[in-house]
């Protein structure tokens, strides 16, 4: 009962462990790829670091310089306006003075002032010419280092310009104009299409239409070139509102730590100290607005009550002439105190409607509230009149010019008294804002670049960068480098032959192309102990038993694609069953692209193509090598249908003549996948072999090649894998002859 589930576990945990165990062999196979790709890693990450060493070191230095601003809580500084200040916020938040310290009002004035649309810098020369400029170190004031290999046009180090004005037409804003350094403190100046603009001295206004250049001091040899451009103003602040850094430190401390980056220190200095001065000032001005717009309506105010003083002394002046000095009485003494009092009142309440009016609606309730104390003093007053109407006509008229002489007086006392008060408050006002650490730079050290961090970051990029190439490639190209791959297919693999180092030595078949027709080497005689011989001897061992079921001793040899080492295989295969006693011939079929006559170094003339045409027989065109008991047949000429002479009853005939006098006949054909020869042929032979290239030959395409063969119904015998190479990607699972490797003692 329990059998079945045993058994289904079992197959799952078997099945389980192969799916590990071929997670680990791609696992393997990746950091076997990688390795054999390790000289390429690290070139490639070589390469990239020292390209991030260059940037690291050529690159401008950076600056930073910091300020600190406080922010203090802000209190009202207009005197007789304290009974209002409880009602209103008066504090100023540090991110509210962070968004004035980065206005286009503050920024503008500094950009006016420092002319920071106007750029002017030597002209360097390239790559290396900056961190020349930046090593030179000068002797003494004025010092201007000797141009490298004569080239003056370029800055070397010391040279410097200051503009005053620069002014050329809208549409060259932002262009860079050239300066040319002349004798005698002179210039020219060029426009971007190198056309000549003006000509002028240090020193001196110059203008030419639209243009305006004045330069206050210049310092460079003569033929030295400049570039110079007047940048957009808006733009100009725009770009500088962007760069200057603005934060609180912590939260509600109001702290504002102000930055600002620039490739010359004493510039990134200046600009952000003229900013947070430009600031400070601003919030003087802001905070004395007030007291000075109450000044302003005093000022406005006072002259009228001056008047009105003068008028109403005069009047009381001429009254008491009139009537000879008429005193007031102390009755009316008291009811003229009371009277003045109130329109003394009266007047203040009015002047402070006045003022309230400019800052308020007529529906705020400040408002409404003078108003209702206007309105009490006015019942005093109109009290009071009506006591005054009960004494003699003389006494009300000595009242009433007295009355209006003492309230002009006290009026203009109070005026003048106030307008003094708020002069001397709008100059001692401070503003709620300070600097507390000026705009200082470290030159020592500068912010950027971080050269460690760029190296790291470029070598780091490199390897990653190398490690996808090779990732990448080796996705793309998925040639077989494992025969049981091959074997998968239902292609036994006779034989997997090595890479040959030593026949790199000997000349190769491609140099055998370019130089017809001289002696070339065999491996197989040369090195007989090399290994790829080796495997082919086993090769041949595996034949000796393949072909005994097979109707001749022909052996057929094919491959998917040119250069796989077809014909590599097929010499050095008949050198080694020429070696073991054999009489063997080897036929070159690729009628157009043979050349396997200069292996043995033959001509290619007198070959297979003539036998089939019926020009030459057999005994003329077969050619003794010099292996012994191996003969050549040669390609021949190149016919114009080698595929039609291959269907010759001729070939028939030659294949049953040279099948009874040879032990084993090899043919070198052409690509299956290219021509349709092969197939031809091995509709001949009694055994057919594909020879596939080590990481070249795709699995499909190995497949493809014997479908090939099956549709014209031939059987294909086995495949060799040639050019096998020992790598880290494949070393767990080949079994080929890298791994072992027997010698003689010597």
């Amino acid at each position: 009962m329990n059998a079945q589930p045993t058994a289904l576990a079992a197959s799952k945990n078997q099945n389980r462990s192969q799916e590990t165990q071929s997670q680990e062999i791609d696992l393997l196979a990746l950091l076997g790829t990688l390795l054999d790709r390790k000289w390429f890693i690290v070139i490639v990450t070589a390469i990239f670091a020292i390209i991030g060493v260059a940037v690291a070191v050529l690159s401008t230095p950076i600056y930073k310089a910091t300020a600190l601003v406080q922010v203090e809580e802000s209190s009202p500084s207009v005197p007789g306006l304290d009974d209002m200040a409880g009602m209103f916020e008066s504090s100023s938040a540090a991110v509210t003075e962070i968004e004035l310290l980065k206005s286009r009002s503050v920024i503008g004035e500094a950009v006016d002032t420092l002319k920071l649309d106007i750029v002017a810098e030597p002209k360097l020369f390239p790559v290396i010419g900056g961190k020349v400029y930046r090593s030179f170190a000068a002797e003494s004031e004025g010092d201007i280092a000797e141009p490298f290999l004569g080239l003056s046009s370029y800055a070397w180090g010391g040279e410097s310009i200051n503009i005053f004005r620069f002014n050329v037409p809208k549409g060259f804003l932002g262009e860079s104009f050239e300066l040319v350094v002349g004798e005698g403190k002179t210039f020219e100046l060029f426009n971007p299409d190198g056309d000549f603009v003006l000509k002028g001295t240090v020193g001196k206004d110059q203008s030419a239409g639209f243009y305006e250049l004045t330069i206050r001091d210049l310092n460079a040899r003569p033929g030295t070139v400049f570039t110079l451009a007047k940048k957009n103003r808006y733009r100009t602040i725009v770009e500088l509102q962007q760069e200057i850094g603005a934060s609180e430190k912590g939260k509600d401390s109001g702290i504002i730590a102000m930055s600002y980056e620039h490739k010359s220190a004493a510039h990134a200095e200046k600009v952000l100290d003229r900013v947070s001065q430009i600031y400070v000032r601003r919030n003087v001005e802001r905070n004395s607005a007030e007291a000075q717009k109450s000044l302003e309506f005093l000022e406005v105010q006072l002259p009228e009550v001056k008047k009105q003083l003068e008028y109403a002394e005069e009047r009381f002046n001429d009254y008491q002439i009139k009537r000879q000095s008429i005193n007031i009485s102390l009755e009316t003494q008291g009811v003229l105190e009371q009277v003045v009092e109130l329109e003394t009142k009266l007047q203040e309440l009015e002047l402070k409607r006045l003022e309230l009016s400019r800052k308020f609606k007529e529906s705020h309730p400040t408002y409404q509230g003078v108003l209702e104390q206007i309105e009490a003093v006015e019942k005093q007053k109109q009290k009071l009149v009506g006591e005054v109407g009960n004494l003699p006509e003389t006494q009300q008229e000595l009242l009433r010019l007295k009355r209006d002489v003492e309230v002009s007086n006290q009026i203009y006392t109070l005026l003048l008294g106030k307008t003094q008060e708020l002069d001397i408050v709008r100059a001692g006002t401070v503003g709620n804002v300070r600097v507390v650490d000026a705009a200082a730079v470290d030159t020592t050290e500068p912010v950027k670049p971080k050269k460690a961090i760029i190296a790291v970051v470029a070598t780091l990029l490199g390897g990653f960068l190398a490690v996808a190439i090779v990732l990448i490639q080796k996705a793309m190209h998925r040639g077989v480098e494992d025969p049981t791959e091959i074997e998968s297919i239902g292609l036994p693999v006779y034989a997997s032959v090595p890479y040959s180092d030593f026949q790199d030595k000997l000349t190769g078949f491609n140099r055998a192309r370019k130089v017809k027709d001289k002696p070339k080497s065999i491996l197989a005689v040369d090195n007989p102990a090399d290994l790829s011989i080796e495997a082919l001897r086993s090769l041949r061992t595996s034949l000796h038993f393949a072909m005994m079921e097979a109707k001749n001793n022909i052996i057929a040899i094919s491959g998917p694609s040119p250069g796989v080492g077809k014909s590599f295989i097929s010499v050095n295969l008949a050198a080694v069953l020429a070696q073991s006693g054999k009489k063997v011939l080897i036929i070159d079929a690729d009628m157009r692209k043979g050349y396997l006559q200069t292996q043995f170094g033959m001509k290619w003339d007198d070959g297979l193509s003539d036998l089939l045409s019926g020009r030459l027989n057999l005994e003329q065109v077969t050619k003794t090598s010099q292996v012994e008991g191996l003969d050549v047949i040669t390609r021949g000429q190149i016919p114009p249908n080698p595929s039609e002479l291959l269907m010759h009853r001729n070939f028939s005939k030659m294949v049953a003549e040279v099948s009874g006098k040879y032990d084993i006949v090899i043919v070198d054909t052409p690509p299956i996948l290219a021509v349709t020869d092969p197939a031809i042929v091995s509709a001949h032979a009694g055994s057919t072999l594909l020879v596939t290239r080590f990481g070249q030959n795709h699995l499909r395409e190995i497949e493809l090649t014997r479908n090939r063969f099956e549709q014209n119904g031939i059987d294909v015998k086995g495949v060799v894998f040639n050019g096998v190479v020992r790598k880290a990607s494949n070393a767990y699972g080949y079994y080929g002859y890298y791994n072992y490797e027997y010698k003689s003692d010597k």
